[in-house]
């Protein structure tokens, strides 16, 4: 069924929310090199239905991060040879090294859903997910890897309405897919794909922790605080530094018209704001 009915809020506007998203960018630059130094391994998994905001959340993550250290995996569709190996494979690739984070836009978990919803999958492959994702989920923290996972839950008219904006609007128009008209026609069974999912693997060890995101600017100031709560970390400590003077002795810099430059647009611009 769809998500209860909360309390309707006021959208979070924009100057709050870039100046709260602001702090919290310095933050994870912190949690960033705290994990580099310290040698420490973070795997991220983003899941939920579509147009829940998932995308949204690990760019203002991202934004500020060294892609060295804090990378995204978004695998495709598994190919042919991928499909007769051990399912966690593929996956297992794509865990961090040390000193090193990893944010999963949607993960293993697409056979609780997806694929468990369209069929893309057999019973016996599904039951045996189940059984077997918690105990796996318990290897990687055992081998040291602090896994966190997110479900992003919005409401159906939340949904509707960001779906329509997809269409209509042509720079997002590349987010819809037919998968996307599944999701709203079999809401339902994704809704109890869900609630199987959790029954299973929402565990003491790797709990899952639900966002509130119809609100999209509420719930990635809410994801992200959460994240830098469940990994210690402190700032790291620089020492001053001084930069050198540049020696341009023996040097000459070639004629600028000796070069090809990008034809500059923005002087129109510039003219157009005078009047």
């Amino acid at each position: 069924m769809a998500k209860e009915k909360s309390k309707k809020r006021p959208r979070l506007d924009k100057k709050t929310y870039e100046h709260h998203l602001g702090h919290l960018q310095e933050e994870l630059v912190k949690l960033q090199e705290w994990v580099k130094q310290e040698g420490l391994k973070v795997v991220v998994l983003f899941e939920g239905r579509d147009a829940a905001g998932k995308g949204g959340v690990i760019k203002a993550i991202t934004e500020p991060l060294n892609p060295r250290v804090c990378r995204v995996t978004a695998l495709p569709a598994p190919s042919d040879r991928e499909r007769t190996q051990w399912y966690f494979q593929r996956y297992v690739a794509h865990l961090p090294a040390a000193g090193e984070m990893v944010l999963f836009d949607r993960s293993w978990y697409n056979r609780a859903g997806v694929e468990r919803v369209m069929g893309f999958c057999t019973d016996g492959e599904y039951r045996e997910f189940l059984r077997a994702c918690p105990e796996f989920e318990r290897m990687l923290t055992r081998s040291g890897i602090t896994l966190i996972k997110y479900w992003f839950s919005v409401s159906d008219e939340e949904q509707e309405k960001r779906f329509k904006e997809r269409i209509n609007t042509p720079i997002k128009r590349w987010k819809f897919s037919p998968m996307d008209l599944q999701s709203r026609s079999r809401w339902v069974e994704y809704s109890r794909a869900k609630d199987d999912m959790f029954t299973y693997t929402d565990t003491e060890d790797c709990p899952w922790f639900v966002v509130e995101a119809d609100d999209k600017r509420r719930a990635r100031l809410n994801c992200i605080s959460h994240l830098l709560g469940k990994v210690p970390y402190e700032a790291i400590h620089y020492e001053p530094i001084k930069l050198p003077p540049i020696k341009t002795e023996g040097y000459e810099r070639p004629p600028l018209s000796s070069q090809h430059f990008v034809p500059d647009i923005t002087a129109e611009f510039d003219t157009k704001d005078t009047h």
